[in-house]
């Protein structure tokens, strides 16, 4: 168990948002609010590694104005082709 002490300020304030948000206690919602934090950083770390993973995947192109348009393109054939 950990207790963790805050100013007098913090604790309305944390109290007005554990009751909005339908927690029963102050420490229910704070627990709640880890449990978001390490889900929000799991998702970071999984998307950094997506970045790297393309960044590693082949040579670099440009992407231009261009460029796009023809992938936009090629996306908008394959579903046409597909439906």
């Amino acid at each position: 168990m950990l207790n963790i002490s805050l100013p007098e300020e913090v604790q309305p304030f944390l109290q007005s948002q554990a009751i909005a948000a339908g927690y029963r206690s102050t420490s229910e919602y704070v627990y709640h609010l880890i449990i978001l934090e390490q889900e929000r950083l799991a998702q970071q770390a999984q998307i950094e590694a997506l970045l790297m993973e393309g960044l590693e995947s082949g040579e670099p192109i440009e992407a231009t104005d261009e460029w796009w348009a023809q992938k936009r393109s090629q996306l908008i054939d394959s579903a046409a082709s597909d439906g």
